[in-house]
C-alpha cells in the first residue's frame, strides 16, 4: 500500500484490506493514542510512571525495566518508538488508562473514529495474539494520521538511536533510514506469526510518501521491498498538490468536546481516579506557582475528546480552581528561556520538540509558555544552576536559542 501523504491519495494497493498480524506496528497506535492523552492533559511527558509485574514480565525487544521501578512517560515513549520495547509500551497502556485490557479498548475506539475499519487490537506492544489483527491501509492511514495529528511527535520516528533513561538504544529500522533517500520514519514490526513487517514515510522536495509492507520474509527483503514501493510512490505523486489534512478523530456525539485541562505537580485530593507519580519541579524566584503544562497544544484545531476506560467520569474543568505549591528543595530554582514567539503555540512546540531531545540536563524540568508584551515566551523551570547552563550550552550548540535566568534574575 502506497499512498501520497500531502492528499491521502492511494498511488498503490496489494492486498491492502487483508487482514494480518500488525507485531509491532501496533505500537504506532499506542504511541497515537498516548500522544491524545498528552494533549487532553491525562498526563505529561514528566509523568512517572510505576512499572507493573505484567509490564516488566513482556517478552523482548524490550527495554529491561523491574517492576516498581519509576520512568518517565518521555523516556517510555522513546523506548518504544525507537527501540521497539514490549515492556516501555505495555506500560504506556497501564499509565494512561489503568490496564492493558482497558488501554486496547480505547486503541479500538480510536482506531475506529480514524477509519481503521479492518483493525482490532488485544494489546499495547503488538505481540501475536488471536483477533489481534490489521491492514496495510489501516496502517498507512495511522501513520498519516501521525504525521498530522501530532507533527511534534513524528520527529522521533527519525531517530536512528536515543538515550532511554541515561542508556543508549538503538532503532529497529536503523538500517532502512540510513539506506534510503528522504527516509525520516517510522515503524518495524516483526514476530514469527506476522514475519516482517514495516510501515515508513520519505521525503524527497516537495513530495512525502507512505508505504506499509507486511509479512516479508527477512529484513532485507522487507527493506527491498520497501524501497520499490516509495520509488513507485514518487514516481506516480504530482509534484504540486494542494494539501488536504486528514480529519481529527470522530468519536462521535457521546463524547463531545475534550476540555483544557491544567497539569499540576501536587494536590490535596486526586481528580482523577487513579493516583499518577508526577514529578515535581522548583519554582524560580519572584514567579507565581502557575504551571500551565505546555504540553497541551493550543492549536485552533478542534481538540479530540478525552474518552477514560473504566473509570467514572472526569469531573468538569469548567471553574475548578486548583493551587499547586511547588518545591524548591536542591536548588531547582533556575530557568532557561528559547525566546519570545508570535503564537503560544509556536512556543508550546518548541517546548515539546526540546524537551524530547535527548538533553539529561532537562530532565525534570517543566515547561512553561509566559504571556508577555511583545509575545508568548518559551521557559523550562525547575533547573539547578548547573542544569540551566549545560542546557543552554549544549541548545547553543545547536544554534537554538537560549537564556539562563537565576533566582535573582
Amino acid at each position: 500500500m502506497v499512498i501520497d501523504v500531502r492528499t491521502g491519495e492511494v498511488l498503490y494497493s496489494r492486498n491492502a484490506d487483508t487482514r494480518l498480524y500488525p507485531a509491532s506496528l501496533t505500537k504506532m497506535m499506542t504511541l497515537y493514542v498516548t500522544f491524545e492523552a498528552i494533549k487532553n492533559g491525562e498526563i505529561t511527558l514528566d509523568t512517572k510512571v510505576l512499572v507493573s509485574k505484567r509490564a516488566a514480565a513482556e517478552p523482548p525487544s524490550k527495554l529491561g525495566l523491574r517492576a516498581g521501578q519509576k520512568i518517565t512517560v518521555r523516556n517510555l515513549i522513546r523506548a518504544a518508538a525507537i527501540k521497539s520495547a514490549n515492556d516501555a509500551a505495555t506500560a504506556l497502556g497501564e499509565a494512561v488508562s489503568g490496564s492493558e485490557a482497558a488501554f486496547a479498548r480505547r486503541m479500538n475506539r480510536t482506531a475506529k473514529a480514524l477509519g481503521m475499519t479492518r483493525s482490532t487490537f488485544k494489546n499495547a506492544h503488538g505481540l501475536t495474539e488471536a483477533g489481534h489483527l490489521s491492514t496495510a491501509r489501516d496502517m498507512t492511514t495511522l501513520g498519516r494520521h501521525l504525521f498530522f495529528d501530532y507533527p511534534q511527535y513524528f520527529n522521533i520516528f527519525s531517530r536512528k538511536k536515543t538515550n532511554v533513561a541515561g542508556r543508549e538504544v538503538r532503532s529497529t529500522n536503523r538500517k532502512f533510514l540510513a539506506a534510503y533517500k528522504g527516509a525520516d520514519g517510522i515503524k518495524t514490526g516483526y514476530t514469527v506469526a506476522a514475519g516482517f513487517n514495516l510501515v515508513a514515510s520519505a521525503r524527497r522536495g516537495n513530495k512525502r510518501i507512505i508505504a506499509a509492507v507486511f509479512g516479508a520474509r527477512s529484513t532485507a527483503a522487507r527493506n527491498k521491498k520497501m524501497a520499490k514501493l516509495l520509488d513507485l510512490g514518487f514516481k506516480r505523486a504530482p509534484s504540486v498538490v494542494a494539501t488536504i489534512k486528514p480529519a481529527l478523530p470522530n468519536y462521535g456525539p457521546n463524547y463531545g468536546g475534550a476540555k483544557r485541562v491544567v497539569v499540576v505537580t501536587a494536590v490535596k485530593k486526586s481528580l482523577r481516579p487513579r493516583p499518577r507519580v508526577v514529578r515535581m519541579a522548583a519554582r524560580t524566584a519572584g514567579q507565581e506557582a502557575e504551571i500551565n503544562n505546555a504540553i497541551i497544544a493550543s492549536s485552533a484545531k478542534p481538540e479530540a475528546p478525552v474518552v477514560f476506560a473504566d473509570t467514572r467520569p472526569a469531573p468538569r474543568a469548567d471553574g475548578l480552581t486548583v493551587v499547586t505549591r511547588v518545591s524548591t528543595s536542591g536548588g531547582r530554582q533556575w530557568a532557561i528561556s528559547l525566546g519570545s514567539f508570535n503564537t503560544r503555540n509556536e512556543a508550546e512546540k518548541l517546548l515539546l520538540r526540546t524537551a524530547l531531545q535527548d538533553f539529561s540536563s532537562l530532565d525534570g524540568a517543566l515547561r512553561k509558555v509566559v504571556s508577555r508584551r511583545g509575545g508568548y515566551q518559551a521557559i523550562f523551570v525547575g533547573l539547578t544552576e548547573a542544569m540551566a547552563w549545560r542546557a543552554c550550552s549544549r541548545l547553543n550548540a545547536r544554534r537554538q536559542n537560549c537564556d539562563a535566568t537565576g533566582p535573582s534574575g
